[in-house]
């Protein structure tokens, strides 16, 4: 089975309070509608519906302090408690000891090596290579496990042919403040109907949301609620083209939502926070049962998506 990854950064599961958690405000009928009607709160979890089923998982996998970006995507990514063998919580990049656990064993470097086909949906703007290469600007741990598992980061090429996604999903990033007046733009809905279909041409994908936690850091209540309302629509158009696969070809694309620490869920602070994080498992009920199973912490997303992929 195929499975997508859209990794949503700094989502936690907050309360029910509209003056702090832009997920008490925001107007988000596509997930509501996953959900029976539920909004993306502490409250909604544990669920199983008839296309969805949402967990909360614990990020902080049993090391004080609040979690971190590096450490807690280099979890997702290779099933390891890395905070637990650190001894520590550490971010936003990877310092030496978080980046040895990207060498190797990471999702994308098991599937290169287990002949799936596997791909980070992003594409990158010139000036983000420039700065890589030039030493200015570090990888951050999903971009780091692609490229040290043998493969390319998408560029400003792959946006342009249809190959990847812009990190704001419509692309209008690109225009309004990368400068490419004739970047590719579509509505939040073809957004996520062109996801569904570039995952469906690999095994293991995965697609990065930053903006999440920049506007949690942040505190932006207006850009939040902004985010996760486009995000929505995306969500749409991705259950959309998901169904009408499923319906033509009889394959099923299982998709994962989650994060690696809550921060945006509680803007009355600019830091993270120690919330369990949303595992939004949107696919048959069978496959979502077999995913799930066990799932309590990040350590558990790998060796699920492992499972469901390898099966």
């Amino acid at each position: 089975m195929r499975v997508l990854f859209i990794f949503l950064d700094g989502i936690g599961l907050g309360g029910n309070d509209p003056t702090t958690n832009p997920f008490a405000r925001a107007k988000m009928p596509n997930l509501n509608a996953l959900l029976d009607g539920r909004s993306l709160l502490k409250a909604a979890a544990p669920f199983i519906g008839e296309r969805a089923t949402l967990l909360a998982v614990d990020p902080t996998v049993g090391v004080d302090g609040l979690p971190q970006s590096a450490t807690g995507q280099a979890m997702l990514l290779t099933g390891k408690n890395i905070s637990a063998e650190l001894g520590y919580h550490y971010g936003p990049k990877p310092n030496p000891e978080v980046a040895a656990y990207l060498n190797d064993g990471t999702l994308f470097s098991r599937f290169v090596q287990g002949g799936k086909k596997t791909a980070l949906l992003n594409a990158y703007p010139p000036r983000y290579f420039d700065g890589i290469d030039s030493g200015k600007r570090l990888y951050s741990s999903i971009p780091l496990a692609v490229t040290n598992a043998g493969l390319s980061l998408f560029n400003h090429d792959d946006l342009f042919a249809g190959r990847a996604l812009s990190a704001d999903f419509t692309g209008d990033g690109w225009r309004t403040m990368l400068g490419f007046p004739d970047s590719p733009v579509m509505d939040a809905r073809h957004a996520g109907r062109k996801l569904a279909s570039l995952a469906m041409e690999y095994d293991f994908s995965l697609f990065e949301y930053w903006a999440s936690d920049y506007a949690g850091h942040k505190q932006q209540m207006e850009t939040a609620i902004g985010l996760m309302e486009t995000f929505d629509g995306v969500l749409g158009g991705l259950m959309e083209s998901m169904e009408e696969e499923r319906r033509k070809t009889k394959e099923e694309l299982l998709v994962l939502i989650t994060s690696d620490h809550g921060n945006m869920e509680d803007l009355s602070t600019r830091k993270h926070t120690g919330a369990h994080v949303p595992a939004l498992v949107i696919g048959g009920r069978s496959a979502r049962e077999e995913f799930t199973r066990g799932m309590t912490d990040l350590t558990h997303i790998a060796p699920a998506i492992w499972r469901t992929v390898m099966q």
